[in-house]
């Protein structure tokens, strides 16, 4: 029986997560990038805008899909970043029933740096 986590922080944007998990134990930051790489969205750009945004949907789609296999595996979830990134996959989630025990609220932040992140992740769960 896998063993449900209670809370983890995600910062991210349309490129890369941060995965934090909260707990007593130092803080470890573990990524997820998304396969839409710059390089990609160049190659796609010269064969036309239409195979860009489908490109660009396909791996989006397929970035969001391991986020939700990580989000599934928690209690609690806060979804922070820059971009509007997380309100894409806070839709994609919230379109999924396997995920209405899952308390998920979304923040819009700023960059910040790890330490930045820490912070935010431990300030926000302190606050529950």
């Amino acid at each position: 029986m896998a063993a449900t986590r209670n809370k983890i922080g995600i910062w991210m944007d349309h490129s890369i997560a941060h995965l934090m998990e909260h707990s007593n134990n130092p803080f470890e930051i573990k990524t997820i990038e998304s396969d839409f790489t710059h390089q990609e969205k160049i190659n796609s750009l010269l064969k036309g805008q239409d195979h860009l945004h489908n490109k660009e949907q396909h791996l989006q789609s397929k970035y969001y899909k391991k986020l939700m296999t990580v989000v599934k595996k928690y209690k609690e979830v806060i979804l922070f970043g820059p971009t509007d990134a997380k309100e894409e996959l806070f839709n994609a989630i919230s379109s999924d029933n396997r995920f209405e025990n899952i308390n998920i609220q979304v923040k819009q932040t700023d960059k910040m740096n790890a330490q930045q992140k820490h912070d935010f992740v431990r300030e926000f769960f302190a606050n529950k």
